[in-house]
C-alpha cells in the first residue's frame, strides 16, 4: 500500500470521498453535454465529408428498412431505370458521329498508338454503318440502331464521358459502383440505402439479368458492398422468377400464413435481443418481404394481359431467341416501374466465356458482325420500353439512364476487323425526369480517340444521376473503416448543363 507521502495532491483529493463525489458528478455532466452536442452536430469533430460537408444518413428503421424515405432536395426524378449494356458499345460507331473517319480511312495518322489494351493498332477504320440526320433537331446516329435512333429527340447524350481503366471486370465495377475494386456498393444499393421504396411487396432495388446469364463483375453490379443487406439488388428475369416462391401443394393457404405469422413473432423477438444488428435486420426483412413476394412476383410477371400490340411493339416475336427473352426482360421493368420499384438495373449483355461479342459488346473480332448481333437484340426492345414509358407518362418521375462501361477505338486492332477498348471517350444518354430533351453535352476529338471539349468522368456522371434522384452525392455517405464512404469517393460534380 502506497504511503501518503508517495501519492500526488490530486490523488489524495480522489480518496477524499467529497470530492471523488464532486469529480464524479462534474464528469458525468461532462459526458450527457458532450452527447447532446453530438446530437446537434455542434462538435469541433462533428463527421465531415472530403469536401467538409456534415454526412445526410437515412434514418432507417431495422424492421422496416425498404419504408419509403425522403431526398435530400426535391426534384422530380422518384424511380431509375438503368439500361447496362457490359462489354463496351462502340460510340463511333453508334451515337457520336466522326466525318474525319471518312476522311482518313484506312490511313494511320500522327498520334495513333501502336499499341493499345489487346496489342498492335491497325488502321483508322470509318463507321461500318451509315450515319443519318434524325428527328426535328438531325442529330446523326447510325443505322444500327434504327429504333432508338427515331427517339434521338428525346435523349441528352454526354460525348465526353471518360474512365480510369480499360479492363471490362474493373470498369464495371468502377461504372456500377464507384470503385474499380470489388466490395463497394452499387447505385441502386446507394439510392434505395437513401430513399427506401413506395412499394413494400417488391425489393427496393431489382436487377434484370440479361437471358444469357451475369455480366463480367457478376452480382458485384447491383451488389450491397459495405452498406446492409437489406439494400443489395434482387437478381431475376423474365425467364427466371426467383427461385422458391411456389407454395408446396401439401400446405394450405391458412396453414402457410398461420407459419408466417409464427416465424414474423419469433424473428420480432430475436431482434429485439440484439438491437443494432443490421445484417440480422436485414436477412429478416428479406425473408419477410420474399413471404410477400410469393403473391407479388407472380403477378408482375405475368405477362399474358400485355396486349397484342405492345408484345409486337417490344419484338417479343419475330426475331432472334435472345431478342424475344430480352424484350420480355424490357416488359418486366416496365412492370416493376409501374408497381414502384425505386430502381430497376436491366443488363443487355453477358460474359459466361469471355463474351467476345457473342454475347456481349466486347467486338474485338468482326465488329461488323457482332455488333450487328448484339444490336438487334438490344435496339427495339429498348427503343419500345422508352416509348412505353413515356406514351404512359411515367417519364415525368421516371429517370432512365443508358449505359456502357467505356468506348472502342476509332482505329482497328492489328486483325483489321474489331475495335479495342477506349476508355479515353465513350457516349452514354440520360431521357426522362429532370434532363434536357434534344440535348449533347460535350465531344469527343475528331476521331473519337479523347475527350475533348468539357471531358466528363465517371464520377461526374453518377454525381448526376444522385442530383436528379434529388440526393447530395457529397453527403450521402456511410461510415466505414474510419471512412466517410459515399458512390464518388472524393471526387465529381454535378453536370449542371443537363438539368431541365
Amino acid at each position: 500500500m502506497l504511503q501518503p507521502e508517495f501519492i500526488s495532491p490530486l490523488g489524495r483529493q480522489l480518496l477524499d470521498r467529497r470530492g471523488f463525489l464532486r469529480t464524479a458528478g462534474l464528469s458525468a455532466a461532462s459526458l450527457g453535454l458532450l452527447q447532446m452536442l453530438d446530437g446537434d452536430g455542434l462538435l469541433a469533430n462533428t463527421p465531415a465529408t472530403a469536401g467538409g460537408k456534415s454526412p445526410i444518413r437515412p434514418q432507417i428503421d431495422p424492421n422496416n428498412p425498404y419504408a419509403p424515405r425522403p431526398p435530400h432536395f426535391p426534384m422530380p426524378a422518384k424511380q431509375v431505370l438503368v439500361i447496362y449494356c457490359p462489354g463496351a458499345v462502340s460510340h463511333v460507331d453508334t451515337f457520336d458521329y466522326k466525318p474525319e473517319l471518312e476522311k482518313y480511312h484506312g490511313q494511320k495518322p500522327p498520334g495513333i498508338p501502336a499499341v493499345t489494351f489487346e496489342g498492335p493498332t491497325g488502321n483508322i477504320a470509318k463507321p461500318f454503318w451509315t450515319f443519318r440526320p434524325r428527328g426535328e433537331t438531325g442529330k446523326m446516329v447510325s443505322d444500327l440502331l434504327p429504333h432508338l435512333a427515331e427517339q434521338a429527340d428525346d435523349f441528352c447524350f454526354i460525348h465526353s464521358l471518360t474512365t480510369e481503366t480499360s479492363a471490362h471486370p474493373q470498369g464495371e465495377n468502377f461504372f456500377n459502383t464507384g470503385f474499380t475494386m470489388e466490395g463497394f456498393p452499387s447505385f441502386g444499393a446507394w439510392v434505395t440505402y437513401a430513399l427506401g421504396t413506395d412499394n413494400q411487396n417488391l425489393p427496393a432495388f431489382v436487377a434484370i439479368n440479361d437471358p444469357r446469364g451475369l455480366a463480367r463483375s457478376g452480382k458485384n453490379n447491383f451488389g450491397n458492398g459495405f452498406l446492409p443487406a437489406a439494400f443489395q439488388g434482387t437478381d431475376f428475369n423474365a425467364s427466371n422468377p426467383p427461385k422458391n416462391l411456389a407454395r408446396p401443394g401439401s400446405l394450405t393457404a391458412g396453414d402457410d400464413a398461420k407459419t408466417r405469422d409464427l416465424l414474423q413473432r419469433l424473428n420480432a423477438s430475436h431482434l429485439e435481443n440484439h438491437p443494432g444488428d443490421s445484417d440480422l435486420a436485414g436477412r429478416i426483412a428479406s425473408y419477410e418481404l420474399a413471404g410477400k413476394m410469393q403473391m407479388s412476383i407472380p403477378e408482375v410477371m405475368d405477362l399474358s394481359k400485355e396486349s397484342t400490340a405492345t408484345l409486337e411493339a417490344y419484338g417479343v416475336e419475330g426475331g432472334s431467341e435472345f431478342r424475344g427473352a430480352y424484350a420480355r426482360n424490357c416488359i418486366l421493368a416496365r412492370r416493376l416501374l409501374e408497381r414502384g420499384v425505386r430502381v430497376v438495373q436491366l443488363f443487355n449483355g453477358s460474359d459466361p466465356s469471355g463474351g467476345n461479342g457473342i454475347t456481349n459488346w466486347d467486338s474485338h473480332n468482326d465488329i461488323f458482325k457482332t455488333h450487328a448481333m448484339q444490336a438487334e437484340i438490344m435496339d427495339q426492345p429498348t427503343a419500345a420500353l422508352i416509348a412505353d414509358l413515356r406514351q404512359r407518362g411515367m417519364l415525368d418521375d421516371t429517370l432512365v439512364v443508358w449505359a456502357t462501361e467505356f468506348g472502342r477505338m476509332p482505329f482497328l486492332q492489328a486483325n483489321g476487323t474489331g475495335r479495342d477498348h477506349n476508355p479515353d471517350a465513350f457516349t452514354c444518354f440520360l431521357t426522362g425526369a429532370g434532363v434536357k430533351r434534344a440535348f449533347s453535352y460535350g465531344s469527343s476529338d475528331q476521331f473519337g480517340f479523347k475527350a475533348a471539349e468539357t471531358p466528363t468522368t465517371v464520377y461526374d456522371f453518377n454525381a448526376t444521376i444522385l442530383h436528379l434522384m434529388g440526393l447530395d452525392h457529397e453527403r450521402l455517405t456511410f461510415y466505414h473503416n474510419g471512412l466517410e464512404r459515399r458512390l464518388t469517393n472524393v471526387h465529381g460534380h454535378v453536370i449542371q448543363d443537363l438539368l431541365a
